[in-house]
């Protein structure tokens, strides 16, 4: 079957694209420092983009693709575990950072990585300024 270059198409080859980039960049560069300002723009532009899929095919799609076959549930229980172990993981650097982590973590409940992302560059902005609770990114 050959393959079709649709938007949809292009868009995940991006993302996988964007992952490697990101993945490598981690990988190669272990004294990089968080960065709040690139967490805050990637979680407001992923919130854009789900607006947009939201206005254009709304909610439905999202129980209908996780529920319509044995891959649309791993590919959910994915999601579930990956936003649990970063959560977990942030966890306790965002209370020794003096963060409400019950309302933070009922906004990453309900929007996975858009309040995943926008939990790190709050977590990220108070630790570069210095939060005297605040632990060092190594802890």
């Amino acid at each position: 079957m050959p393959l079709e270059i649709t938007p949809q198409v292009i868009l995940f080859i991006a993302g996988i694209a964007g992952a490697l980039i990101a993945i490598g960049f981690v990988l190669a560069r272990p004294q990089a420092r968080a960065n709040a300002h690139l967490a805050a723009a990637l979680s407001a532009g992923f919130a854009a983009f789900t607006a947009v899929v939201l206005a254009s095919e709304g909610v439905l799609p999202v129980w209908e693709n996780h529920t319509a076959n044995l891959w649309g549930v791993q590919v959910w229980w994915d999601l579930l575990i990956a936003v649990t172990i970063a959560l977990v993981l942030i966890a306790p650097r965002a209370r020794a950072a003096g963060m409400n982590l019950p309302l933070w973590g009922l906004f990453v409940v309900t929007t996975a990585s858009i309040g995943l992302l926008a939990l790190c560059a709050r977590l990220f902005w108070l630790e570069a300024r210095g939060a005297p609770e605040a632990t060092s990114p190594s802890a």
